[in-house]
Protein backbone atom coordinates (compact mmCIF):
# COMPACT_ATOMS: atom_id res chain seq x y z
CA UNK A 1 0.00 0.00 0.00
CA UNK A 2 2.97 2.42 0.99
CA UNK A 3 4.29 1.49 -2.55
CA UNK A 4 1.52 2.30 -4.43
CA UNK A 5 1.47 5.89 -2.65
CA UNK A 6 4.54 6.18 -3.55
CA UNK A 7 4.39 6.03 -7.05
CA UNK A 8 0.88 8.08 -7.05
CA UNK A 9 2.50 10.45 -5.72
CA UNK A 10 5.39 10.06 -8.34
CA UNK A 11 2.66 10.14 -10.94
CA UNK A 12 1.28 13.19 -10.18
CA UNK A 13 4.62 15.28 -9.56
CA UNK A 14 5.38 14.69 -13.50
CA UNK A 15 1.67 15.89 -14.20
CA UNK A 16 1.54 19.82 -15.30
CA UNK A 17 -0.24 21.88 -12.68
CA UNK A 18 -4.19 22.13 -14.05
CA UNK A 19 -4.37 24.56 -17.24
CA UNK A 20 -0.49 24.94 -17.98
CA UNK A 21 1.16 23.91 -20.90
CA UNK A 22 4.76 22.10 -20.86
CA UNK A 23 6.42 22.07 -24.89
CA UNK A 24 9.65 19.68 -25.47
CA UNK A 25 11.57 20.10 -28.74
CA UNK A 26 14.57 18.33 -29.92
CA UNK A 27 17.41 20.65 -29.34
CA UNK A 28 19.28 20.72 -32.78
CA UNK A 29 17.92 20.17 -36.57
CA UNK A 30 20.73 19.49 -39.04
CA UNK A 31 18.95 20.11 -42.62
CA UNK A 32 20.54 18.99 -45.71
CA UNK A 33 17.76 18.63 -48.61
CA UNK A 34 16.00 21.64 -47.82
CA UNK A 35 12.88 19.79 -45.75
CA UNK A 36 12.46 19.74 -42.25
CA UNK A 37 9.90 17.99 -39.87
CA UNK A 38 9.86 19.97 -36.40
CA UNK A 39 8.57 18.28 -33.90
CA UNK A 40 6.64 19.77 -30.74
CA UNK A 41 5.43 17.46 -27.88
CA UNK A 42 3.47 19.18 -25.59
CA UNK A 43 1.61 18.10 -22.32
CA UNK A 44 -1.54 19.68 -20.88
CA UNK A 45 -4.05 18.69 -18.46
CA UNK A 46 -6.92 21.18 -18.76
CA UNK A 47 -10.13 20.95 -20.40
CA UNK A 48 -9.10 23.35 -23.36
CA UNK A 49 -11.64 22.34 -26.69
CA UNK A 50 -9.59 25.12 -28.83
CA UNK A 51 -6.05 25.27 -29.82
CA UNK A 52 -3.57 26.88 -31.64
CA UNK A 53 -0.04 25.75 -32.43
CA UNK A 54 2.59 27.96 -34.27
CA UNK A 55 6.15 27.76 -34.79
CA UNK A 56 8.37 31.57 -34.41
CA UNK A 57 11.73 31.93 -35.68
CA UNK A 58 14.50 34.39 -33.90
CA UNK A 59 15.52 34.44 -30.54
CA UNK A 60 12.79 37.07 -29.70
CA UNK A 61 10.14 34.66 -31.92
CA UNK A 62 9.66 37.82 -33.58
CA UNK A 63 8.55 36.05 -37.07
CA UNK A 64 5.68 33.33 -37.00
CA UNK A 65 6.61 30.87 -39.08
CA UNK A 66 3.24 29.44 -39.44
CA UNK A 67 0.58 27.71 -37.54
CA UNK A 68 -2.32 25.25 -37.13
CA UNK A 69 -5.30 25.69 -35.10
CA UNK A 70 -8.24 22.95 -34.64
CA UNK A 71 -11.22 21.99 -32.05
CA UNK A 72 -13.59 18.88 -32.25
CA UNK A 73 -14.84 19.56 -36.04
CA UNK A 74 -12.24 21.86 -37.43
CA UNK A 75 -8.59 22.04 -38.77
CA UNK A 76 -7.40 25.23 -40.44
CA UNK A 77 -3.50 26.11 -40.86
CA UNK A 78 -1.60 29.18 -42.52
CA UNK A 79 1.97 29.84 -43.56
CA UNK A 80 4.15 33.37 -43.73
CA UNK A 81 4.68 33.78 -47.56
CA UNK A 82 8.54 33.98 -46.52
CA UNK A 83 7.91 30.27 -45.82
CA UNK A 84 6.88 26.93 -47.04
CA UNK A 85 5.68 25.38 -43.93
CA UNK A 86 2.21 23.74 -43.23
CA UNK A 87 2.10 22.31 -39.34
CA UNK A 88 -0.31 18.96 -38.51
CA UNK A 89 -1.58 18.28 -35.30
CA UNK A 90 -1.57 14.83 -33.50
CA UNK A 91 -1.89 13.09 -30.05
CA UNK A 92 0.40 15.20 -27.78
CA UNK A 93 2.50 16.60 -30.46
CA UNK A 94 2.14 19.32 -33.09
CA UNK A 95 4.96 18.88 -36.46
CA UNK A 96 6.21 22.03 -38.28
CA UNK A 97 6.67 20.26 -42.00
CA UNK A 98 8.85 23.21 -43.68
CA UNK A 99 10.59 22.73 -47.38
CA UNK A 100 12.51 24.16 -50.21
CA UNK A 101 14.63 26.08 -47.23
CA UNK A 102 17.54 28.39 -47.76
CA UNK A 103 20.67 28.67 -45.62
CA UNK A 104 19.99 32.39 -44.52
CA UNK A 105 16.67 30.40 -42.79
CA UNK A 106 19.54 29.05 -40.25
CA UNK A 107 17.96 29.78 -36.97
CA UNK A 108 16.13 28.92 -33.89
CA UNK A 109 12.98 28.10 -33.70
CA UNK A 110 10.48 27.83 -30.74
CA UNK A 111 7.05 26.00 -30.56
CA UNK A 112 3.69 27.58 -28.84
CA UNK A 113 0.55 26.11 -27.83
CA UNK A 114 -2.14 28.19 -26.90
CA UNK A 115 -5.66 27.01 -25.40
CA UNK A 116 -8.10 29.48 -27.37
CA UNK A 117 -11.19 28.66 -25.53
CA UNK A 118 -12.64 27.84 -23.28
CA UNK A 119 -11.73 30.58 -21.15
CA UNK A 120 -9.10 31.25 -19.39
CA UNK A 121 -6.61 31.92 -22.00
CA UNK A 122 -3.19 29.36 -21.32
CA UNK A 123 -0.25 29.02 -23.37
CA UNK A 124 3.40 27.60 -22.62
CA UNK A 125 6.40 29.29 -21.27
CA UNK A 126 9.27 29.26 -23.58
CA UNK A 127 11.05 26.43 -24.18
CA UNK A 128 15.01 25.71 -24.98
CA UNK A 129 13.98 26.14 -28.83
CA UNK A 130 15.62 23.64 -31.73
CA UNK A 131 18.10 25.57 -33.87
CA UNK A 132 17.57 24.68 -37.45
CA UNK A 133 20.93 24.69 -39.40
CA UNK A 134 20.34 24.39 -42.99
CA UNK A 135 23.33 23.73 -44.91
CA UNK A 136 23.97 24.78 -48.48
CA UNK A 137 22.84 22.81 -51.24
CA UNK A 138 24.41 24.15 -54.73
CA UNK A 139 23.16 20.88 -56.34
CA UNK A 140 21.36 23.05 -58.92
CA UNK A 141 23.98 25.50 -59.73
CA UNK A 142 26.28 22.74 -61.03
CA UNK A 143 23.80 21.28 -63.01
CA UNK A 144 23.07 24.28 -64.98
CA UNK A 145 26.58 25.75 -64.89
CA UNK A 146 28.12 22.96 -67.68
CA UNK A 147 25.25 23.69 -70.11
CA UNK A 148 26.13 27.01 -70.37
CA UNK A 149 29.66 27.08 -70.43
CA UNK A 150 29.06 24.29 -73.21
CA UNK A 151 27.02 26.61 -75.42
CA UNK A 152 29.66 29.50 -74.18
CA UNK A 153 32.16 27.44 -75.47
CA UNK A 154 30.01 26.16 -78.58
CA UNK A 155 29.77 30.22 -79.57
CA UNK A 156 33.11 31.13 -78.98
CA UNK A 157 34.70 28.13 -81.08
CA UNK A 158 32.01 29.45 -84.09
CA UNK A 159 33.08 33.03 -83.91
CA UNK A 160 36.96 31.79 -83.60
CA UNK A 161 36.33 29.63 -86.82
CA UNK A 162 34.49 32.12 -88.95
CA UNK A 163 37.17 34.93 -88.08
CA UNK A 164 39.96 32.39 -88.74
CA UNK A 165 38.59 31.25 -92.49
CA UNK A 166 37.93 35.13 -93.49
CA UNK A 167 41.43 36.16 -92.68
CA UNK A 168 42.65 32.97 -94.47
CA UNK A 169 40.38 33.96 -97.79
CA UNK A 170 41.78 37.42 -97.73
CA UNK A 171 45.50 36.74 -97.34
CA UNK A 172 44.73 33.87 -100.25
CA UNK A 173 42.67 36.33 -102.40
CA UNK A 174 45.85 39.15 -101.33
CA UNK A 175 48.70 36.64 -102.42
CA UNK A 176 47.10 35.50 -105.78
CA UNK A 177 46.58 39.53 -106.66
CA UNK A 178 50.20 40.03 -105.54
CA UNK A 179 51.01 37.05 -107.49
CA UNK A 180 49.26 38.01 -111.22
CA UNK A 181 50.62 41.62 -110.61
CA UNK A 182 54.17 39.92 -110.39
CA UNK A 183 53.63 38.30 -112.95
CA UNK A 184 52.28 40.80 -115.99
CA UNK A 185 55.50 42.79 -114.97
CA UNK A 186 57.42 40.28 -115.89
CA UNK A 187 55.74 39.91 -119.31
CA UNK A 188 55.45 43.72 -120.20
CA UNK A 189 58.92 44.82 -118.82
CA UNK A 190 60.67 47.49 -121.90
CA UNK A 191 64.14 44.97 -122.55
CA UNK A 192 65.31 47.96 -125.03
CA UNK A 193 68.59 48.88 -123.72
CA UNK A 194 69.17 52.73 -123.38
CA UNK A 195 72.26 54.04 -124.64
CA UNK A 196 74.99 55.30 -122.27
CA UNK A 197 74.36 59.24 -121.03
CA UNK A 198 77.58 60.19 -123.33
CA UNK A 199 75.64 58.91 -126.09
CA UNK A 200 73.03 61.26 -126.26
CA UNK A 201 74.17 64.09 -128.09
CA UNK A 202 75.96 61.32 -130.82
CA UNK A 203 72.67 61.91 -133.40
CA UNK A 204 71.72 58.27 -132.41
CA UNK A 205 68.12 58.03 -131.46
CA UNK A 206 66.94 57.63 -128.00
CA UNK A 207 66.22 53.47 -128.05
CA UNK A 208 67.69 51.54 -130.55
CA UNK A 209 67.32 47.54 -131.36
CA UNK A 210 69.43 45.12 -129.64
CA UNK A 211 71.71 43.96 -131.44
CA UNK A 212 72.58 40.21 -132.20
CA UNK A 213 75.90 39.24 -130.98
CA UNK A 214 76.16 35.89 -132.29
CA UNK A 215 76.30 36.89 -135.52
CA UNK A 216 79.84 38.36 -134.81
CA UNK A 217 81.00 34.99 -133.61
CA UNK A 218 83.10 32.45 -135.32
Amino acid sequence: LMLHFINKCVFLNSLPPENKILVAQHPLLIVANETASLVCNYTYNGTGKEFRASLHKGTASAVEVCFVSWNITKVSSNSNKEFNCKGIHDTNKVIFNLWNMTANQTDIYFCKIEVMYPPPYVYNEKSNGTVIHVKETPIQIQEVQPANSYWIMVAVTGVLAFYSTLITALFINYWQKSKERMFHQSDYMNMTPRHPPYQKNKGYPSYAPTRDYTAYRS
